[in-house]
């Protein structure tokens, strides 16, 4: 079974990989386990100011996007492989829309499941949005699990 695990930090995401984990899988099962962000650190027209500010701030956004996304998806492989150490993991932090990227990742990956949190980090980006765990169940090629965090109010 080749699966796609879309983490992002969230309470509902941790949900998601405890929920993973509970599940009894085939020998031969292949998690990829990916983390998007959303580059928002570009410059704007109301940015004028040094090289510095222009240039060398999105790079660091970016590199620090990158090292929470290890972060992230590093405690994911820890909860995982403590369940089971015969699964096989592949890791990827991404730049992108969740949505798009997720998709294509359960594409390019072949997968037979989609394995998501029932709510992300931002509320507000889901009310401008729309909910990821929403689109994915209804423009997905495979099956979709969205995982409730039970102790969210």
């Amino acid at each position: 079974m080749k699966i796609v695990l879309a983490i992002d930090g969230s309470d509902c995401s941790t949900a998601a990989v405890k929920g993973l984990s509970k599940m009894p899988l085939p020998n031969d099962s292949e998690v990829n386990i990916i983390n998007i962000y959303e580059n928002r650190a570009l410059p704007t027209s109301g940015l004028h100011s040094t090289k510095a500010t222009l240039y060398k701030y999105p790079d660091d956004a970016i590199k620090n996007a990158q090292k929470i996304g290890d972060k992230i998806i590093s405690e994911a492989i820890q909860v995982l492989k403590e369940k089971d150490s015969s699964l096989t993991i592949t890791t990827s932090v991404i730049n992108g829309l969740p949505k798009k990227e997720i998709l294509e990742k359960a594409d390019s990956f072949n997968a037979d499941l989609i394995v998501v949190g029932s709510q992300g980090q931002g509320a507000f980006s889901r009310f401008l949005l729309g909910s990821v765990s929403q689109y994915l169940a209804t423009h997905a090629k495979c099956s979709v699990m969205i995982v409730k965090d039970k102790d969210a109010k």
